[in-house]
């Protein structure tokens, strides 16, 4: 049985990479961790139980989408998510943040109010508050749940990022008084500050002031270059807890979470894997692979020789080509469990290495195979 508390465990280090465990009342999540994103309850063209099967330990949801539709009266009968896609393991929800961000033409933002959308889908009013986005996450029955932020776009104007966290410090303690003392759940806090160490160290101080169960760096992987993105890990990620889990949101592809690994970072999430399926481009332990190219016609090997699932190691890349270029969806279902399988297999060596204490060696094969 797992435990009736959220909690993190912190088991060892290989320089700043770091190997650990969350525990949840739904299961335990080792660390460093994927989780594939199903933002709408689900991971687009997969099976649950084929997530499962890829030891997947948590995936996530969408605060935003869901309280759209299905709505909270539909979760609520159902006790939740977990109940309603049929998945037993922990569920972490993004605030509605990122789409304070993505859906910029359908909101504003009022400090005391909240985000104020008007619905992409019908045009409806829609006020989402750091107290709703808490309430709707409790509905939901999320096991870790974050705080709403205001994410800004890619700037280097700095009024804008200081506003921005001037805003996510007020919605986060608001988010916490209304998370309340609820110990089963983890609830985080979420850093911004754009490419700025100044402003990530101050954003990252009034978060710990506060105090969470985990720290998000948000306002990444919104247009910047890898490298940047890199260096300001490295320059703020020792000023985070170290005794609680670090979650990078929205990355990213091998290379991003491995060199993300490298600067100390727990988590991380993208669509990447299932919306690389959807367009024919697989991920491998030798790189890329375009299954588009015509080059993949008559190959008859597959992705993996050592993938059961769905017995995904019997479908040739002649086959998937093939899918491919007769717009069958079942292309799109394959190659995306497969992306998903390779993703967690890949977080597996990774804790192995950090476990052995040669993940430096792994970094260093492996940080340009995906470019």
């Amino acid at each position: 049985m797992f435990g009736k508390e959220f909690s993190f465990e912190l088991i060892t280090q290989d320089d700043k990479a770091r190997l650990g465990k969350i525990n949840t009342p739904k299961g335990s999540i080792d660390t460093p961790a994927f989780m594939p994103v199903g933002t709408q309850g689900t991971v687009k063209g997969i099976f649950p139980d084929d997530i499962l099967k890829t030891n997947t330990q948590i995936i996530l949801g969408n605060t935003y989408h869901l309280l759209l539709r299905p709505g909270i009266e539909v979760l609520k009968k159902f006790s939740g998510l977990h109940n309603f896609m049929n998945w037993q393991k922990p569920i972490l929800t993004d605030s509605g943040g990122y789409q304070i961000m993505s859906l910029s033409k359908f909101n504003k933002i009022d400090i005391e109010m909240g985000a104020i959308f008007n619905s992409h889908l019908d045009g409806k009013k829609i006020i989402l508050s750091p107290e709703k986005s808490i309430q709707v996450q409790k509905t939901i029955n999320s096991d870790i749940i974050m705080v709403l932020d205001e994410c800004p776009k890619l700037t280097r104007d700095k009024k804008i990022l200081s506003k921005a966290i001037n805003v996510s410090t007020k919605w986060a303690k608001r988010s916490k008084i209304e998370f309340g003392n609820d110990k089963s759940k983890g609830l985080f806090g979420i850093a911004q500050g754009g490419l700025f160490k100044d402003l990530r160290v101050e954003s990252i101080e009034k978060l710990i002031e506060i105090g969470f169960n985990g720290y998000a760096m948000g306002g990444l992987a919104v247009g910047e270059n890898q490298s940047d993105m890199f260096k300001i890990l490295n320059e703020t990620t020792d000023y985070l807890p170290k005794d609680k889990p670090r979650y990078l949101m929205g990355v990213g592809t091998p290379s991003d979470i491995l060199g993300a690994v490298k600067e100390g970072i727990d988590m991380f999430d993208c669509v990447m894997p299932s919306r690389s399926g959807r367009t024919g481009l697989a991920f491998t332990w030798k790189g890329k692979i375009n299954l588009k190219n015509s080059r993949y016609q008559n190959d008859k090997s597959p992705l993996d020789e050592d993938c059961d699932i769905r017995d995904l190691k019997k479908y040739s890349k002649s086959y998937l080509n093939h899918l491919i270029k007769s717009n069958e969806m079942m292309a799109s279902m394959l190659i995306s469990l497969h992306n998903i399988y390779f993703y967690q297999q890949f977080m597996r060596e990774i804790r192995e290495n950090i476990r052995c204490g040669t993940f430096q060696t792994f970094y260093k094969k492996f940080i340009n195979l995906f470019e």
